[in-house]
């Protein structure tokens, strides 16, 4: 009886640990990879936010160590007199209202038309679904050319126009396909009861989609925003106006066709500045927006685009 006996839930004598602790010790090749690829990545970081911090020391450098090349990753014979210069100058700030303007006014406008071509897109009981899916993907692929799109932009009187900066750009497809993958990974059960409760489709949309999709909607939102206020080229193309062109064109005028002699002329002697360091902090106060906006919506980022890219 007593060899027979056994303990229940015993499968056999217990494992020995590999080491006092019981925790398995790396070999010598794995903490050589691990180390190597820590070197690398601290180095990959290092080479892109040197550039950006190469920018900051220029900004706040006296104009003689700038110019004689002396700035690297600190300022030297430190002033703020560059931002003092900037943020005055009424074209920089002109620009930089526009930039705002355009990027809040198109990223929402942007938001809600996506989510209105995505949703019904979701919901396979739609009659040509796949139709429609495919006219969008084909103006993914294919679009109709500057020039065609230009005559267009000139027919609709948006030429010169504050529209014309945000309203051709109200769907990406790339996004929207994001958020109807998003959707269709939510449980049906959910739309289901809310019809037997007599809700409509916008009413289910409002009160129940859209809170349980804040995730990748915070994520193309700042898709969006990050696409509006980078945006130079369709200013450079529509725009002619100077209280209409936004701060990327400004800032791409401002390295291209603005001449030192020129910045020279526009600033205070007693600052102590260089147009290198004027051109330094007009990229700096340009980048911070975004800068400042990510790490609010970093948490909704990652979970956003994962989860909206289960489905095709």
């Amino acid at each position: 009886m007593s060899e027979n006996h056994t303990v229940k839930g015993s499968i056999g004598p217990k494992p020995k640990p590999r080491s006092g602790s019981g925790v398995i010790r790396a070999s010598t090749g794995e903490r050589i990879f691990q180390v190597v690829n820590v070197l690398f990545f601290i180095l990959l970081g290092l080479s892109t936010i040197f550039p950006f911090i190469n920018l900051i020391a220029k900004s706040l450098s006296g104009e003689a160590a700038v110019v004689s090349g002396m700035v690297t990753m600190y300022p030297i014979d430190f002033q703020v007199g560059t931002y003092v210069y900037v943020a005055s100058n009424s074209l920089f700030l002109n620009a930089f209202t526009v930039s705002v303007t355009v990027t809040l006014i198109g990223s929402l406008l942007a938001l809600v038309m996506t989510t209105l071509a995505a949703y019904p897109l979701s919901k396979p009981r739609l009659r040509g679904r796949k139709f429609f899916i495919l006219l969008y993907l084909f103006t993914m692929l294919f679009s109709g050319g500057l020039i065609p799109t230009y005559l267009l932009m000139h027919k609709l009187h948006l030429i010169d126009k504050l529209p014309v900066l945000f309203l051709p750009f109200m769907i990406n497809v790339y996004n929207m396909l994001i958020i109807k993958s998003y959707f269709e990974s939510l449980p049906d059960s959910l739309e289901e009861s809310a019809k037997i409760d007599g809700a409509s489709n916008m009413k289910i949309l409002v009160r129940i989609i859209l809170p349980l999709s804040m995730p990748v909607l915070a994520t193309i939102a700042l898709f969006y925003a990050v696409t509006f206020w980078n945006d130079y080229f369709t200013s450079l193309i529509y725009i002619n106006s100077a209280d209409l062109k936004p701060l990327q064109l400004y800032l791409k005028e401002l390295f291209v066709t603005s001449t030192d002699a020129f910045l020279r002329t526009n600033v205070d002697a007693s600052l102590n500045v260089s147009p290198q360091s004027i051109q330094a902090a007009s990229i700096i106060l340009a980048t911070l927006p975004i800068i400042l906006v990510y790490p609010f919506l970093q948490k909704y980022f990652v979970k956003g685009v994962l989860v909206g890219s289960v489905k095709g």
